[in-house]
């Protein structure tokens, strides 16, 4: 199903119509589950949230929404990969919580996201970090959710964000070092 074909499906899902909810299901929810196994693979071992229910999840939220307008599948991943990044922040601290303030879910940020190789850090550090980041720029956030959590290229990055490749590069290359920086001093002081 070419793009412009899964848009109208997703549009048709958010009107209310359910043969496009069954029409979807099939070609999104791979996808959904892809982007989950690829996040939880850098997860800590042991993680209790599953691919396949972290996937279940996102996917219920994004076809629940019925205010959105969905511009492509593009459009579809860049949310899915802000609504898997709620969950698992919302996951973390559930589970911190039961705990009374210990055993924070780590993540391991490897050299595909970082400029110095792997740091593990709790989830919660980075999603802190994340926040910050957005406040000194939106879209060099957007790119990590966007690349880290959502699993997309450079170039569907930039056709989320409508922007060059090139500047995906860039933005990508300075947010990591910035991550880098913030969540260093995070774990050096044992936060």
């Amino acid at each position: 199903m070419g793009d412009e074909a899964i848009t109208e499906t997703l549009n048709g899902v958010a009107r209310g119509d359910p043969g496009a909810l069954e029409r979807l299901v099939p070609i999104v929810y791979q996808e959904m589950r892809r982007l989950a196994a690829s996040y939880l693979r850098r997860e800590r071992a042991g993680h209790t949230l599953q691919p396949t229910a972290l996937a279940h999840e996102t996917y219920l939220r994004l076809v629940g929404q019925q205010h959105i307008h969905w511009q492509g599948r593009h459009h579809f991943l860049g949310v899915a990969a802000r609504t898997m990044r709620g969950i698992l922040v919302d996951h973390a601290r559930r589970r911190r919580a039961q705990k009374r303030g210990g055993g924070r879910s780590r993540v391991s940020l490897d050299a595909t996201m970082l400029v110095a190789g792997d740091l593990p850090v709790a989830f919660d550090d980075l999603d802190r970090a994340l926040i910050d980041l957005a406040r000194l720029s939106e879209r060099q956030a957007r790119v990590v959710e966007l690349r880290y959590f959502g699993g997309l290229t450079i170039e569907d990055t930039g056709v989320v964000l409508s922007v060059s490749s090139v500047t995906v590069k860039r933005d990508w290359a300075i947010a990591r070092a910035w991550l880098y920086r913030e969540l260093s001093g995070a774990e050096s002081r044992g936060a």
